[in-house]
């Protein structure tokens, strides 16, 4: 039986991590490993697009399944993993538009389909996205020292309590002072990495939780940026991050990264029924 038969008659799902217009290097994408529990990567192409795809099981890729395991925290992190080394395999050769994490179909034939009903917007956006890349930035708030968790003032006579008002009030108008003063210096960061990007974006600050900081994260963003102008766009990152401190906030950056940001595909109104429902 040859292997796309034995494809055809195996149950299982599509696993789909990129497009592109060049095909990467065979060899290169046979030394990725994409899912452990699939198949090799290969390219399925479709018209003048390469769709970098994987055999997975559907026994573990179903949607009932795949909720299940993107539930616990190590599963959920195992496939992120494996569907970025899929997206950067697909970038051997140039631009790819990343689609989202646990993108399924239910063969080759609805993953044509799906791809064939967007090509405009797929083509446009690999135009967009050749020889640019993705920075990410981070502003947070510059962290304090913590206020003292009581009072020692006397708050036993009339006095005592009016001044025990007066400092609680102080010391929230001191907080708010703090708080626009470091919001504005995020806005300004913003604005002077502004002038060397293509586009940028704004993602939802993270909670403290996740980024293991006691200050607020005030502006989480992501800049799309020319390989042209990457030194200029650099130099800036430099100055804003030297120390990694400004008088009221701290700036974090990362990069170049493929553009995930600005590669939403997803977004198409011209969207068929094909595509498969995703967790």
């Amino acid at each position: 039986m040859s292997p796309a038969a034995a494809r055809a008659a195996a149950p299982g799902l599509l696993c789909a991590f990129a497009v592109t217009r060049n095909p990467p290097d065979p060899a290169g994408l046979a030394e990725v490993r994409g899912h452990e529990e699939g198949g090799p990567l290969r390219v399925l192409t479709v018209g003048d697009l390469c769709l970098v795809v994987q055999d997975v099981p559907a026994a573990l890729f179903d949607e009932e399944a795949l909720t299940e395991r993107l539930n616990r925290p190590d599963d959920l992190e195992r496939c992120a993993r494996a569907h970025h080394r899929g997206v950067v395999a697909a970038a051997g050769r140039g631009a790819v538009v990343p689609l989202p994490m646990a993108t399924l179909y239910r063969g080759e034939p609805t993953a044509a389909r799906a791809v064939a009903a967007r090509r405009p917007v797929l083509a446009t956006l690999l135009d967009r996205l050749r020889d640019r890349t993705e920075w990410a930035v981070k502003v947070h708030a510059a962290e304090t020292a913590p206020e003292p968790a009581t009072d020692t003032g006397t708050r036993g006579d009339a006095g005592g309590g009016r001044a025990y008002l007066s400092r609680v009030s102080a010391r929230r108008r001191d907080r708010q002072s703090a708080h626009g003063k470091a919001l504005a210096a995020a806005e300004a960061v913003d604005a002077e990495l502004r002038r060397y990007a293509v586009d940028t974006t704004r993602h939802r600050p993270q909670s403290e939780r996740l980024t293991g900081r006691r200050s607020p994260q005030l502006l989480n963003l992501a800049y799309l940026v020319d390989d042209a102008r990457r030194t200029a766009f650099t130099e800036a990152l430099a100055r804003l991050t030297a120390g990694g401190r400004g008088p009221s906030v701290r700036v974090d950056a990362s990069g170049p990264w493929i553009p995930y940001s600005f590669a939403r595909w997803d977004e198409d109104p011209q969207a068929g029924p094909d595509r498969e429902a995703r967790p």
